[in-house]
Order: structure tokens, then sequence, then C-alpha cells
């Protein structure tokens, strides 16, 4: 692939003190139009620019499946606390998409990789250290690319200090009877039907939880994240079982400390209740805590009592904890 275009920055849809440019890496392999990232920067507006600017660590959230970019909290939260705050829509996702590509759509993980590389390569040009903060399905896909740094580019590698994984999608939240027959269907139907669109999946209650139409107080745009969470299909589905896999044969090491957040408390299959705004209800919790500590050597996990699935989406308390762990292993590192 040749090398990436990147433009200009200019104001980004969340208002003046973001700004955002598009980095543009030509045909998209998997044959959906241009292939186009959207890295966004938080830096107030009015405000010079901190003379510690570039002595300060760089912060990279990286969204996950059915998500993007909008948490503008935690950008005024981690500037404050003396970092700078940057974030990576993935091409097709969020701010990234191109024309009718099909949302967040992937038959190859590695395909992300050129994004996080372009991204960690601008931040690396103007921070000290890059510390990726991935969520759910992001969160795997950000291990894949540090463990394929750790052994195939050592220098960019070296510009990573650590990650911070967001309830990471590391295990199927389904009965494992169910998994064992299952993957050897998707395995084989996702060959030869990647693009068939497949039924469940929905995030309608999850949805329903952060939305403030509903019964959160989180405002997004429902477009770009539906309450009911975009289609998925069978060739995204069998990749994201085959690098789940690598997980649990514990062929994955980052090779960077990780601190890895959850809720204490999974609810899953149920209509949305109150008891959905304090627990996980997207992700089986207790898969979270078994398989993160074999992504790495140095891997924290810490579960935090009435989160959600996204913990930065959650009700004040938890959100207030989770950005005090946060801060507290970030200035450890």
């Amino acid at each position: 692939m040749s090398n990436p275009h990147v433009s200009q920055w200019r104001e980004d849809i969340l208002g003046p003190d973001f700004m955002n440019c598009e980095i543009n890496f030509g045909p998209d392999p998997e044959g959906e139009g241009e292939a186009i990232a959207s890295l966004v920067r938080y830096l107030p507006e009015g405000e010079p620019t901190p003379k510690d600017w570039a002595s300060r660590r760089a912060i990279l959230w990286v969204p996950g499946m059915t998500d993007y970019f909008f948490h503008a909290h935690l950008a005024h939260d981690l500037h404050e606390a003396g970092y700078a705050f940057y974030a990576l829509d993935l091409r097709k996702c969020g701010r990234a998409r191109v024309g009718n590509q099909r949302w967040h759509y992937s038959n190859d993980f590695r395909h992300y990789f050129p994004d996080l590389n372009a991204a960690l390569d601008i931040l690396s040009t103007e921070h000290s250290g890059v510390v990726p903060l991935a969520h759910s399905t992001g969160g795997l896909i950000t291990a894949l690319w540090a463990d394929h740094l750790a052994t195939n580019d050592s220098a960019r590698h070296d510009q990573l200090d650590g990650i911070i994984l967001n309830s990471p999608w590391l295990d199927m939240m389904y009965p494992r009877p169910l998994v064992v027959m299952g993957k050897p269907i998707v395995n084989l139907a996702g060959k030869l039907f990647p693009r068939l669109a497949i039924p469940g999946g929905n995030l309608g209650s999850y949805g329903s939880s952060l939305h403030i139409s509903r019964h959160g107080t989180w405002e997004f745009d429902t477009v770009m994240k539906p309450l009911g969470g975009h289609p998925k299909y069978l060739g995204w589905l069998r990749e994201v079982l085959r690098n789940q896999a690598k997980v649990h044969r514990n062929k994955i090491d980052v090779r960077v400390p990780v601190l890895t957040l959850c809720s204490a408390h999974s609810l899953l299959g149920k209509p949305y209740s109150a008891a959905a705004d304090s627990a996980d209800i997207v992700l089986d919790i207790e898969q979270i805590k078994r398989w993160a500590p074999q992504l790495g050597q140095e891997v924290t996990v810490r579960s935090i009592q009435g989160a959600r699935h996204d913990v930065f989406l959650s009700t004040p308390y938890p959100l207030e904890e989770a950005m005090m762990i946060t801060s507290n292993w970030l200035s450890r590192l």
C-alpha cells in the first residue's frame, strides 16, 4: 500500500474544541471504495497550546463495533489531567465511512493496522509516547495490532507506552455448547458468503440505556451509532472468532503494560430495565476477566461496580471511578 494521504486539520462535528483530519489509504482492499480513517484531536479553542504539549503522553481512543468517538467529557478530563487526547474512527466507522460502505465491515482485521500505524506515526511526531484506549471489538483489534508491531515493527512498537482496554471483546457471550457447534459453521459459511447479513446481536437495550431520547443521558448520532446496532456479516463474525481463538490459544502478546476496565456485573439477554444502567448488557465480564490476562505479561484487570459496557458512558459514580483508575494507572506508567 502506498503512503496514506493526510488532510489538513479542520473543525470536527463535536465543535471548535475538536479538530479532525482524514487519512486516505486509497482503494479499500475489500472493494468498497476508498479506505479512509478519521483522526480527532482535542485542544480547547481559545486556550494557548500547553507549554508541555510535546512532552505530554498521547491517548488514542479506538472505537468498538457500532461506535464512533463522541466522548467529549473523556477528552476534557484527560486533557485536564495532563494528557494529549486523540481519537481514531477506523475505516468504515463513524466519520470515516464513505458512501454506501458496510458499517464497520471487515473480513480481515489486519486491514485496520494501516489506520492505527498512521495515527501512531502522527502522534509520535508530536508527543513523547502513545497509549491506545480501545473499546470492545476495538480492544481485540488493538491487541492484535500491538502483537503484530512487537513481532514485525519494533520501531513503532517502541512508541507504545501501554494499552487501556475498555470492556474488550475476547470471547463469544453465548452458551458454550452453542459456540462450539457454531464455530465450524461460521468458519465455512463466512468464507463462502462473507457479506451475508446475519441476525442477532441486537443492541436495542444497550442503546436505550445510553441515549438521551430513551433512558440515558448521552447524546450521540444515531446514524453512526444506531440504538439497535449496525448490521453484522458472516465474514466479519468469522474474523472475530478467528482472532478470539488466537487469544484463547495464548498467541497474542502485546508486550506493554495493559489496564483492562470492565463492569462488575453482566446482565445479558434481558429487555431494558433500570438494572441495565449499572451492568454490562453486551458482554460477559467473567470472560473478560478470564482472557484479558493472556494478552501480555503485565495486565491489570479492574472491575467497576455499576459500570456499563462502555465504562466511560456509565452513570456518574462508576464513571468517576473509571476515570480515577485510568489516571492513577497512567501516572504509574
